[in-house]
């Protein structure tokens, strides 16, 4: 069945729709103006693929996903633990000369534990591509963490010591990573902290790996980073990542909140996928950055073929009701909102037409409103998809499809409403 679309060329607004739409979002507004300049790491080759319902791309998908993300104006990309097995070396040596030869404008970032052994293929990997390559050395900074672990303060510290020493002596810019962050002790976390400032990390990445945060967490955390790296003088040399999960389906709004509060970046996976019920989604963050008016410069057209690009990839299902790239996202079968779309569609205001009942307008994000016909409809979805369809919408026509429609427990496919419309 074909979906009919509304189309719509909307990227700038017109200046007699400037009082159409009153803005309560930005009424006494919580919180400081995200900063200009933050920028996005995406997760998908790395923290996506650990979730246990994928599977591993090819590396045709992979290089594809990375041509996306430098068409999406994503800056960074984890592309791998090349520490973990031979293919993952090679799929991320792949990557990077791909980056260089395709000239992408996307910083290659590598993931590892806080152990040489980690370390070192990223460097061989950056040496042989000739490109620098950002070291992400992670360890579990949490209490719960060392229980399990037999873990000391002590030794968190030393490991943290010598992995970033390894990546900085290389000359490699080195992030360093506690895990469950949003769970660990604060003076803890003030000991890591500073000893991976100390030893020349340019990057500390506030985790919420168990999707624990609410916002008020995520307020809090980032809070006391900033004061520890301020009290450290690295506020110009040491900048902050926020990593979240979405066990509490919070993690896109945390996002948010972190660079309300002051994280430089934050990260995310193509359609939030990721270990257990997945991390926050990268395709929801640019969506509603766009809509802040944070990325008035940023094409996003191409963020529904990443998301299904993605999806292909790694074996996954996306939602019908999947915000912005589900079937359903953009389509309405309801009469009272099919007239409104289509009246809007007859005064010629494409701008208008897109953003009646929606507010997400499609066409900033490469799609098109939809209107089908279903129990719910009225004679306009049914008069609008007929000529769609290149049937004259008689009023004997209309009223057939509309009798069949309301009989029916489903949206009426073509051919079902052409059958109808024909007696």
């Amino acid at each position: 069945m074909l979906a009919y679309g509304i189309g719509v060329a909307l990227e700038t607004k017109p200046s007699e729709h400037g009082d159409l739409i009153y803005d309560w979002n930005e009424a006494a507004r919580r919180g400081r103006v995200i900063d200009r300049g933050v920028t996005f790491f995406d997760e998908t080759l790395r923290d996506g693929l650990q979730n246990p319902s994928v599977r591993d791309p090819s590396i045709e998908p992979k290089l594809r996903l990375l041509h996306l993300m430098h068409d999406l104006g994503i800056h960074a990309a984890d592309i791998g633990l090349p520490g973990s097995s031979p293919r993952a070396f090679d799929d991320v040596l792949r990557m990077c000369n791909e980056i260089v030869s395709s000239r992408l404008n996307v910083v290659p970032a590598c993931a590892g534990r806080t152990m040489a052994s980690d370390v070192t293929p990223m460097i061989e990997i950056s040496q042989r591509a000739g490109i620098p390559v950002e070291i992400y050395t992670f360890i579990g900074s949490s209490a719960i963490r060392q229980l399990v672990e037999d873990w000391s303060v002590e030794l968190l510290a030393r490991r943290a010591a010598e992995a970033i020493d390894v990546g900085v002596k290389a000359g490699l810019p080195v992030a360093f990573v506690t895990e469950d962050t949003s769970r660990s002790n604060p003076e803890v976390l003030a000991t890591l902290y500073k000893v991976a400032i100390d030893h020349g990390a340019s990057r500390i990445c506030v985790c919420d790996t168990a999707g624990h945060s609410t916002p008020d967490g995520v307020r809090n955390l980032i809070g006391f980073t900033r004061s520890i790296i301020a009290g450290m003088g690295a506020t110009k040399t040491v900048q902050i990542d926020w990593h979240g999960h979405n066990d509490r389906g919070l993690a896109l709004v945390n996002a948010i909140f972190a660079l309300e509060c002051g994280a430089h970046r934050v990260h995310g996976t193509a359609l939030g996928i990721g270990e257990r019920v997945g991390n926050a989604s990268m395709d929801h963050i640019l969506l509603n950055l766009k809509l802040l008016g944070l990325l008035d410069d940023q094409d996003l057209t191409k963020l529904t073929e990443y998301c299904h690009v993605a999806a292909e990839a790694v074996g996954w299902q996306i939602p019908i009701n999947y915000p912005l790239v589900g079937r359903d996202a953009f389509r309405t079968a309801t009469g009272v909102h099919a007239s409104a779309i289509i009246k809007a569609e007859q005064k010629g205001d494409a701008w208008l037409a897109d953003r009646i009942y929606s507010g997400v307008p499609a066409g900033m994000f490469g799609r098109e409103q939809e209107i089908v016909v279903g129990f719910m409809s009225g004679a306009s979805n049914v008069s609008y998809v007929l000529k769609k369809l290149g049937v004259e919408p008689s009023k004997g026509a209309v009223d057939a499809v509309l009798a069949a429609a309301k009989q029916a427990d489903h949206i009426l496919s073509d051919d079902e409403v052409r059958a109808a419309a024909a007696g």
